[in-house]
């Protein structure tokens, strides 16, 4: 037992030396000609620092002739940064001549930006679409619709990556101009022969202020002629209008109809008062005979009153019939 005993207290102690004395990375910096104490390995395992990542980035760090202290690697580790990838961004910079303090890409790193990436697209400028999938469509002031497609090309600019705006914001201001340009044309033909001004109108509004990048140039790749979006719209306006003009005849046959309904209705029923009041004559004259107040010779007098009256309007709608047939010339024409 207390063999056994000594051989596990042997591997835990040896176990726990290589952990905190990573002896191949002190080798490899030994090696590299970065001076690096052992004790300086072991702060870094009790600072909970990955030794895997500090130490690989100072050998970067002393091949490319920069100068770098293990503090401020391992402090950029701490606060969450990529220190490989700021080391890498480094390099590049230096390489490329360009303004790249270690400071200044620890901010960039720590805000979320690839600071490696933009070193490329300082060096090396990059395209985008405008926008990013199909065609941006707008109209002229004829309504004749036109969808194009912009490559804007891009640099980054180190000094305005914190707090600058992105690509979605450059592709965003990018449509926008082009937009504006086309529907302040005259004619689509006008874009077309000349799809050089959109460039140049989107490049004068100072697109890239506010941004993370320059724009360099605006090239457009493609445009095409769509619908004639103008005559779309009057021809949907006449027939809403058509459709309201509908309504509103349709509403004044229905109020038409009511009042035709109703005055049937009244004259049906002043025939029933005038049908109800001729009913009552025959009894007034029966009545008047058995009072006395009505005798036998007004009663005659009365009927010849009545066949008299009927017999004139017979005759004058014979004669009103007979005038409309012999009417004059001018009034038949």
């Amino acid at each position: 037992m207390p063999v056994i005993l000594i051989v596990i207290f042997l591997l835990g102690a040896i176990s726990l030396f290589a952990y905190f004395i990573p002896l191949r990375l002190w080798i490899s910096a030994i090696a590299a000609g970065v001076h690096i104490s052992l004790f300086s390995l072991i702060g870094m395992r009790l600072r909970k620092v990955d030794p895997h990542v500090i130490v690989p980035a100072m050998i970067a760090v002393h091949k490319a002739g920069l100068t770098l202290t293990p503090d401020s690697l391992e402090a950029h580790y701490l606060a969450g940064g990529d220190v490989i990838r700021v080391v890498k961004a480094l390099i590049s910079a230096d390489k490329a001549n360009l303004d790249l303090k270690f400071e200044r890409a620890c901010a960039i790193d720590l805000a979320g930006r690839n600071v490696l990436d933009a070193v490329k697209t300082s060096v090396n400028p990059k395209v985008i679409e405008a926008p990013k999938n199909g065609l941006l469509s707008s109209v002229a002031k004829d309504g004749i619709e036109l969808r194009v497609r912009a490559l804007v090309t891009v640099r980054a600019c180190i000094d305005r990556l914190v707090g600058g705006a992105t690509e979605d914001t450059i592709i965003a201001r990018v449509g926008e101009g082009i937009v504006t340009t086309i529907g302040s044309a005259e004619h689509y033909k006008d874009v077309l022969e000349n799809p050089d001004k959109i460039s140049k109108n989107v490049l004068e509004r100072g697109l890239d202020s506010g941004t993370a990048f320059e724009i360099l140039s605006i090239d457009i790749a493609d445009i095409d002629v769509g619908r004639n979006v103008g005559a779309k719209l009057q021809t949907d306006q006449a027939d809403a209008d058509l459709k309201v003009a509908q309504a509103r005849a349709e509403t004044r046959r229905a109020m038409a109809v009511a009042e035709e309904q109703e005055m049937k209705a009244r004259t049906q029923e002043m025939r029933a008062r005038v049908i109800e009041a001729e009913s009552e004559i025959p009894r007034s004259i029966a009545q008047a005979f058995r009072e006395g107040k009505l005798g036998i010779m007004d009663y005659y007098n009365l009927q010849n009153i009545q066949a008299d009256t009927k017999m004139r309007e017979q005759i004058g709608r014979m004669d009103a019939g007979k005038g409309e047939r012999a009417a004059p010339p001018e009034q038949t024409q």
